[in-house]
């Protein structure tokens, strides 16, 4: 090593450049960690340290028409636990396990399956503590804080839990609320939900779900390295939950027990009644329906099971999933038509009078077998002479019925505000048929079927009671609504004054002389239609739509009734929730179920 000034300064201006590229490389490291990257790596030792604790947030109360609730919340309690990993959370819910089967005998479930179920609830989250019971009772939640300083990620705390007072009533139209499911997180429209929180399902509950859902709050717990909590107070400033706002709707809660209390145990199907001014949905039923309540805090394997394998459906919604053949109830579509388009006349014949059948290309059978006779319109409508209507099916022709059809919307969702809604199967056009029969070749004989209700249409009860709303405004059709809210009204037809009149008196001779005389009800008169649907090789469906009163309509009502054999079965179902709604005497329910 050479010691000459000129070396000695050339070394030392080399050291100073290497310490000064040595702070340079430490000043940006410390400038990246400090400033640049400040935001991440707080964020990152806040969630080392501290452990949110979501606070949710009650939901909006659901109220009917007159105040009465529908939905509210009830002060309940969750346990969860707070675990640094899976293995953790496994092991401290196996000795949370021994501990509640000595001392609880049974009182508190936790099975290996609750345990899995726990622990994927971590994965999903693991930042968020893995809820145990969803909704747990008093007694075992004292019993667990006698055990709490055992565990020291127990967390027991307050929470609304959704309650439904009439419970199965309002299950067909309220839904209920559950945890979200993964298939659920993954989808856009959930964005901002986390694992665990509850969301509606079905009903009112997931269509407004946005609205009644609030906003869910938190507070902070500081934990150890080990992810033991060392601090629950003051570790971060809490975030106060929200509470979602009330929602008001049209449903008129007494007419809705009402209707569950007529169908009981005996009656499946559903019954759907509007507001025919309005469009308000006054009950809406589907039956037989399910407990609600038994959703909160998680469904019991076994209650589950019970709603999965009823042959009668509990969980399937009649009155807006269900499709079926309208029948007879169809016939006022295939009248306006004719009427509309000046084929016919209330007062006319058509060429050959009924016998108890009708040959075109096959026999095609009237109900009754002994026959109408020569009818009018008028009164073909009255008797659901399907002699009549073949004929006059026949006039319109099929591409008319078909093109009708669409104009009077049995191609279209009613748009009520439920989800899950299905959509009618009816022809969109002629092509339909081409495309349904070999080589193209439409016989003329469906505009049999089409003009009865019967083929190629099948109504869910919502969409039938929608027709019904114009055949009650005069031609203008009101889309249905559970929700208090203006909904659209749309003209779907326009018949002479005369024409109007003549309609609704024929609806009302069916109670009067007609398929319904059975239903009739003192003191109101009723304007409807019976229908009774082919169902084979099973019994037939039964049908019944209407309003009253027949001169100033307050409520139209339809009724479907599975395997309810013939139309005025379900014309007497819909008399009673007419005089129900009209505030006439209530009958006793069970001589209600007696008398049907």
């Amino acid at each position: 090593m050479s010691f000459l000034t000129s070396d000695v300064v050339r070394r030392a201006r080399a050291a100073r450049m290497v310490i000064l590229l040595a702070f340079l490389f430490l000043g940006a490291g410390f400038y990246r960690a400090q400033v640049l990257r400040h935001t991440e790596y707080v964020t990152q030792s806040e969630e080392n340290r501290l452990r949110e604790i979501p606070l949710p947030a009650a939901r909006g109360i659901i109220y009917d028409r007159n105040g009465k609730v529908i939905a509210e919340n009830l002060p309940g309690y969750t346990v969860s636990i707070l675990a640094p990993s899976a293995d953790s959370l496994r092991s401290a819910l196996r000795r949370l396990q021994e501990i509640v089967n000595d001392s609880t005998r049974g009182i508190i479930p936790l099975s290996d399956d609750d345990i899995e179920i726990a622990v994927k609830r971590f994965n999903r989250a693991p930042n968020r503590p893995a809820v145990v019971l969803a909704d747990a009772l008093f007694q075992p939640v004292s019993i667990l804080e006698e055990h709490r300083s055992e565990f020291p990620g127990l967390i027991i705390q307050s929470t609304p839990k959704r309650w439904y007072p009439d419970a199965a009533a309002v299950a067909p139209f309220v839904g209920y609320t559950g945890e979200i499911s993964e298939a659920e997180l993954a989808n856009p429209s959930f964005d901002g939900y986390k694992a665990g929180m509850r969301v509606g399902k079905r009903g009112l509950e997931e269509q407004y779900e946005s609205t009644l859902r609030g906003r869910e709050g938190y507070r902070f717990v500081e934990v150890d390295a080990r992810g033991r909590v060392v601090r629950e107070a003051g570790a971060r400033e809490d975030q106060a939950p929200v509470p979602g706002p009330d929602l008001q709707t049209n449903i008129d809660l007494d007419l809705q027990r009402f209707v569950m209390r007529y169908f009981a145990d005996s009656l499946q199907g559903a019954v759907v009644a509007l507001d025919p001014k309005t469009g308000g949905v006054l009950a809406l039923y589907s039956g037989p329906s399910y407990d609600p309540n038994r959703f909160t805090g998680g469904i019991p394997r076994s209650y589950w099971d019970s709603l999965n394998t009823n042959p009668k459906r509990p969980l399937y919604n009649k009155a807006v999933q269900g499709r079926y053949p309208p029948a007879s109830t169809f016939k006022l579509a295939t009248a306006v038509l004719g009427l509309q388009s000046g084929v016919v006349k209330l007062t006319d014949h058509m060429p050959q009078p009924c016998t108890g059948g009708f040959t075109f290309g096959r026999y095609w059978r009237c109900w009754n077998k002994h026959g109408h006779g020569d009818l009018t319109l008028e009164r073909a409508i009255e008797t659901s002479c399907d002699v009549y209507f073949y004929q006059l099916g026949l006039k319109i022709g099929l591409r008319n019925l078909v093109a009708g059809g669409v104009s009077l919307k049995f191609g279209d969702r009613s748009g009520i505000d439920l989800p899950s809604e299905t959509k009618p199967e009816f022809p969109y056009a002629l092509d339909y048929y081409k495309r349904k029969f070999p080589r193209g070749f439409v016989p003329a004989s469906e505009a049999l079927n089409v003009a009865i209700g019967q083929g190629s249409d099948a109504q869910t009860v919502v969409n039938m009671a929608k027709f019904y709303t114009a055949l009650a405004n005069d031609g203008v059709m009101v889309q249905p609504s559970v929700a208090r809210r203006v909904t659209p009204r749309q003209r779907v037809f326009q018949l002479a004054s005369a024409d109007m009149e003549g309609v609704r008196n024929a609806l009302a001779g069916v109670l009067e002389r007609g398929t319904a005389r059975s239903a009739q009800l003192q003191g109101v008169a009723i304007a409807g239609k019976t229908g009774t649907a082919q169902n084979p090789p099973n019994p037939d469906h039964a049908w019944f739509v209407g309003f009253a009163p027949a001169d100033d309509p307050k409520i139209v009502v339809a009724v479907f009734l599975e395997y309810g054999l013939h139309g005025d079965h379900a014309a007497r179902v819909a008399s009673k929730v007419i005089e129900a709604y009209l505030k006439k005497p209530m009958i006793a329910s069970d001589a209600v179920v007696q008398g049907e």
